[in-house]
């Protein structure tokens, strides 16, 4: 008789721009989902389809620096349970060539969820400032930023708008008019954010002169849909002179996203998601007794 199957967490990455986001899609899509790689784990030989619980969704062309997902594999009777290291091998040599990594595997207790367990999620977003055009954008940072229109940004306007958005707010304003009714609760805390200086990829500045990178750091437990990118969006029509550092308090309070302007959405390919964090207790190996509410946090959707 087949034991209980072994439950791992994992954390990939991946270049977003080659998928239609990292939830699963129909195969027969041009693009698909990051998860239908993921899942294409015959070489394991598990007795039991493998299925990939994903942390956090996130949009066509936005990448992901360490997603997370946990997954059960059931082996044949007699076979023990893979270790991390055969995981991590086993699952890298299936996905070559695509742009995907597993970062880590280990074993977690079968109580562990990777989306209900996460504590917070961490998205960065990239601006490019000082191009005319987007000919002006380096090779090696095309879709991988973005460069607003319109000539120099006013941080110190964009950071006192982004005080406004610290905090327990309904968040209603800033989730895409097309999540819908069946959406859960729009209020969100939203722990961090920051707008910092950034760097060109392997520190090129000096090849491009004029131009300056810089960084919106979020972050909750959870997103609401498109939350990150409209934020971002709103911030950049505050730093361009579109609008008023005030008028952020007074989007947040009209709670309505149709008050948005359509355009104030930045665009999917300067996003980021940076790190999902989990507990100690949360990452405690199988042998370790769970707690009954290990994972007692509520269930909000996460999608950016």
């Amino acid at each position: 008789m087949a034991g209980a199957p072994a439950r791992y967490l994992v954390f990939f990455q991946y270049f977003g721009t080659r998928y239609s986001g990292v939830m699963e899609t129909k195969s027969d899509q041009a693009l698909v989902g990051v998860q239908n790689y993921l899942e294409a784990v015959a070489q394991l030989r598990p007795s039991a389809p493998v299925k990939f619980h994903i942390s956090s969704r996130t949009d066509r062309g936005v990448h992901a620096l360490a997603n997370a997902a946990h997954l059960d594999i059931q082996r044949a009777p007699g076979r023990p349970p893979f270790t991390g290291a055969q995981l991590l091998q086993g699952l890298n040599h299936h996905l070559r060539p695509e742009p995907i990594r597993i970062l880590s595997a280990q074993r977690v207790s079968s109580t562990f969820h990777a989306r209900f367990c996460a504590l917070s999620r961490t998205y960065v977003y990239r601006l490019l400032l000082g191009c005319a055009h987007r000919s002006q954008i380096p090779v090696f940072e095309q879709d991988l930023c973005w460069a607003p229109p319109g000539g120099p940004l006013d941080i110190a306007a964009m950071r006192a708008a982004g005080q406004l958005l610290l905090g327990t707010h309904d968040f209603s304003t800033f989730r895409s008019p097309r999540a819908g009714a069946a959406a859960p609760s729009p209020v969100r805390t939203l722990q961090l954010l920051q707008l910092r200086p950034g760097r060109g990829l392997l520190g090129q500045q000096r090849l491009h002169r004029g131009l300056e990178f810089w960084e919106v750091k979020v972050k909750s437990k959870s997103f609401l849909y498109r939350q990150v990118r409209r934020m971002v969006g709103a911030l950049v029509a505050v730093g361009q002179g579109r609008m008023a550092p005030g008028q952020l308090r007074e989007l947040l309070e009209l709670r309505d996203p149709r008050a948005l302007p359509p355009h104030a959405t930045a665009p999917p390919q300067g996003l980021f998601l940076h790190s999902v964090e989990y507990g100690p207790a949360d990452l405690a190996p199988p042998s370790v007794p769970a707690e009954e509410e290990l994972c007692g946090l509520s269930r909000e959707e996460s999608v950016t």
